[in-house]
């Protein structure tokens, strides 16, 4: 069975707003699906869907699938196989059983408003400066067009941005028409596409905004400018070689993203006891105080690292043994400490962080016994080290038996000293 693209099933754009739909089952096959969980993939084992007909769209056209519900299962993934589109769910359906399609409309609303506000964003771009739009990508909380151009002019970005709102609010139409592979006016609407997928059958969709662009297009897109609300353009980043990233949000994301930024703007006016405006300057302030006392709190700790050594090397009765943990101390704490105090005959063993969190530590002594008990002291911190030359500090992920690395090591210490003797 062959699949009909979203709103042309019944020939007609009104169909992209049908959030629920009756059909059947052609034929359901185990499958696998690659997840990306937080950055990392890992497969999930379940069926691919065919239906007689559908009305959640495939991953396609820089837009992102439909998510929904099929008798009552999530659909996970919508793809596209030439003609048809491939449902991925996690439980079996029967081939032949009736089912009722339940689409996600708030995440096909957002996409829509998204991709019709890059048709609207790479008309214009064209138009009023002549920047080619070569790629985009529908992100999950802002979108970007890649414009063939190495930079823009400044004030170029603020005057599309208020065309493109015109445009909104002129109530402009936007329509779907479909052609013939033959018809003249499909190659006229292929200028700004990528062209047609070699799989591609059946007639070619072009999305018409009118007065503005003309565009084949399989996508799903809102019926009226207007549905839009508005666009935001947030700036551009530089992109690939000789290419700008303009990044924006359109309908219902630029009310969330307000809505987001004024949450912040209230939290930080409580944190930093002064109105919006002076945020900016209150946060350079406090920059500034911060880099100032880290650098006092820095010659501090050299000072004390070298104070606490020295008074170590001052006790008549020292022995050979010292440890030492101190919550603000870092890497360059312990190791002044270490190389003042000498460890040729001294067995020194330092942690800096959380007391019974995680931290830093540094175990210096006689080259011998530090090689010997120095994966044990990690092993015992939960850590990971590395050493060399009578060190050997890293990373403790938990400095809860600190004091059994203390017994270990005057353990090892004693047996030393009495082998001396």
């Amino acid at each position: 069975m062959k699949y009909v693209r979203v709103n042309v099933i019944c020939g007609h754009l009104r169909h992209l707003l049908v959030n629920n739909f009756d059909t059947c089952v052609v034929s359901c096959v185990p499958a696998e699906l690659t997840l990306e969980n937080n950055g990392k993939k890992e497969k999930l084992k379940g069926f691919n869907l065919k239906l007689k007909d559908t009305i959640l769209f495939p991953e396609g056209g820089g837009q992102p699938d439909d998510h929904g519900m099929v008798g009552g299962v999530p659909v996970l993934r919508v793809l596209r196989q030439g003609p048809e589109a491939v449902h991925f769910i996690t439980s079996a359906l029967e081939e032949g059983q009736e089912v009722h399609i339940k689409l996600d409309w708030e995440r096909r609303f957002d996409h829509m408003q998204q991709h019709s506000g890059q048709h609207l964003i790479t008309a214009l771009a064209d138009t009023m400066f002549g920047y080619k739009t070569t790629s985009w990508d529908l992100g999950r909380q802002r979108s970007s067009i890649e414009l063939d151009t190495a930079t823009v002019k400044p004030g170029e970005m603020e005057a599309l941005e208020t065309a493109v709102n015109e445009k909104i609010r002129a109530h402009v139409p936007v329509t779907v028409n479909l052609l013939s592979i033959d018809d003249p006016a499909v190659e006229k609407a292929c200028v700004r596409s990528r062209g047609l997928p070699d799989d591609h059958a059946g007639p070619i969709r072009i999305i018409d905004i009118e007065g503005v662009d003309a565009n084949m297009c399989c996508g799903t897109h809102v019926s009226n400018l207007s549905h839009l609300q508005v666009i935001k353009i947030l700036g551009t980043e530089k992109g690939k070689k000789n290419k700008t990233n303009l990044i924006f949000i359109a309908g219902n994301r630029v009310l969330k993203y307000a809505e987001k930024s004024y949450s912040i703007e209230k939290s930080l006016t409580g944190l930093l006891k002064t109105g919006a405006d002076e945020h900016v300057d209150a946060v350079d302030k406090l920059q500034k105080t911060v880099k100032r006392l880290q650098k006092s709190n820095l010659i501090i700790l050299r000072e004390m690292a070298v104070l606490i050594a020295q008074n170590f090397k001052n006790k008549p009765d020292r022995g050979n043994f010292f440890s030492l943990h101190n919550k603000d101390g870092d890497n360059e704490f312990m190791n002044i400490i270490a190389n003042e105090i000498g460890f040729q005959d001294t067995m020194i063993f330092l942690t800096v962080g959380e007391e019974k969190g995680a931290g830093l530590f540094l175990l210096a002594g006689p080259e011998n016994i530090v090689t010997e008990v120095g994966p044990r002291v990690s092993e015992l911190l939960q850590g990971k080290g590395a050493g060399k030359a009578g060190r050997y500090q890293g990373k403790a992920n938990s400095l809860v038996k600190r004091a059994e690395v203390e017994a270990l090591l005057k353990e090892h210490n004693s047996k030393l000293t009495a082998g001396e003797e």
